[in-house]
């Protein structure tokens, strides 16, 4: 009962921050599986693609009527990404945790100062709304900046061990100029296609999961995606990209710490 009770409220927060920012529910999901919920780092990893996956598919289509995500541009930044994704996994095991968790913080850093400089432009205050956005926003680019970009992405991704949501929305905004609003509704077409591929292999070891405590967690995902989904209709593309990158600061930061203490 007690883990159910936390599970809850944690899952709700999840998907707000999938609905909502595009991103971040891997990052929130994996330490409360871990710390509140009391699973093996394995077994957390293996969940969270569950409920990301989950959560990220529903609000995927709620973006998707209200005019948000831009298929020919995410399908393509998302199939770049997953053999190199694969690659720099592969990768990863041999370098130090220490050296990751550092070059991921700085990486957090980096992708929430451009963030924070790109939402003081005026182009980006107009409001979530598609009807809103400016006229003069960029159409769908050719294939080299999506595949280049989603390349990189699952390169990191891959190496860092961190969910694709959490990059691609500073990705998609800094690298391919989408606006926030498409950012956040591409993003979660890419975090559904990288959280499906990342569970193939992982398929034999759903059976020892607790589904008990698993299926409430991301049942309150999904609703907490679809209020975020709200937020999102609420609020401006810079009110917005302003709390993404105030939370990737703040991720940057506990991470740095953690790694030099």
């Amino acid at each position: 009962m007690s883990a159910l009770l936390l599970g809850l409220p944690a899952g709700a927060v999840v998907g707000l921050a999938l609905g909502g920012l595009g991103g971040g529910g891997s990052m929130l999901a994996v330490p409360a599986l871990i710390y509140l919920l009391g699973f093996t780092p394995a077994q957390a990893g293996t969940a969270s693609l569950l409920t990301v996956a989950g959560t990220s598919l529903p609000g995927l289509l709620a973006h998707a009527r209200a005019g948000r995500v831009r298929w020919r541009t995410g399908l393509l930044f998302a199939a770049a990404g997953l053999p190199v994704a694969a690659a720099a996994g592969a990768l990863s095991s041999h370098l130090p945790a220490t050296l990751l968790t550092v070059a991921f913080a700085a990486l957090a850093g980096t992708a929430a100062w451009r963030m924070l400089a790109s939402a003081r432009k005026p182009k980006d205050a107009a409001r979530h709304r598609p009807e809103e956005m400016p006229d003069d926003r960029p159409a769908e680019s050719g294939p080299a900046r999506p595949a280049t970009a989603g390349a990189g992405l699952g390169a990191v991704t891959g190496l860092l061990g961190v969910g694709g949501g959490f990059l691609a929305v500073p990705a998609l905004v800094s690298v391919l100029a989408f606006t926030m609003a498409e950012a956040v509704g591409t993003s979660l077409l890419v975090i559904s296609a990288n959280s499906l591929a990342a569970l193939v292999p992982r398929v034999g070891a759903a059976g020892s999961l607790d589904w008990a405590v698993i299926a409430p967690f991301t049942a309150a995902a999904v609703l907490g995606a679809w209020d975020g989904k709200r937020l999102a209709d609420r609020f401006s593309g810079r009110a917005l990209q302003t709390a993404f990158a105030v939370a990737l600061l703040a991720v940057a930061a506990l991470m740095l710490v953690d790694a030099l203490r």
